[in-house]
């Protein structure tokens, strides 16, 4: 064989596994971040449809890829207006099942029929490797009602570092 073939051959082959991200046993590939990287999301599908006055049980936040594995992390559990503060209120609640330990940022956005989309963000929520945490997140209501117009809260951003 010739020295160009084998050249050729050692070429390729760096190629490949530079494309398919080798990892040990673990595979992997584009996108497939078993090392604990930093990662966002944005435009979240999660959501609640719960009546605004009255809480409720609150749904999961799914994760469209393995890159917004910080948006996996969160459960909303309740989306309310509070009448005591006269705030729009999320309880959510991040688990992290990593091996290390992660600080995320979360932004959660209420929106309802006719209504302009209000947001709250809360930063440097630290959560420990194997631990939960549960966190309020909350907006000046801008309304002069009961706040029922605001039906659904989602989680619009998510990272975690």
């Amino acid at each position: 064989m010739k020295m160009r073939h084998v050249r050729a051959i050692a070429i390729f082959g760096i190629a490949v596994v530079a494309l398919t991200g080798a990892r040990g046993s673990h595979g992997g590939g584009c996108g497939s971040s078993s090392s604990g990287s930093s990662s966002s999301s944005s435009g979240g599908s999660g959501h609640s449809d719960n009546d605004s006055t009255s809480g409720g049980t609150g749904g999961s936040v799914p994760g469209g890829s393995s890159a917004d594995k910080a948006s996996r992390d969160i459960t909303i559990g309740e989306c309310k207006y509070d009448t005591a503060t006269k705030n729009l209120a999320a309880r959510i609640t991040i688990k992290n099942d990593g091996v290390m330990d992660y600080d995320y940022n979360v932004t959660m956005k209420f929106t309802g029929a006719g209504v302009a989309a209000v947001t709250a963000t809360k930063t440097a929520i630290a959560v420990a490797s194997g631990a939960s945490e549960s966190v309020e997140l909350t907006a000046p209501y801008p309304g002069t009602g009961d706040g029922s117009e605001y039906r659904k809260c989602e989680v619009s951003r998510a990272s975690r570092s």
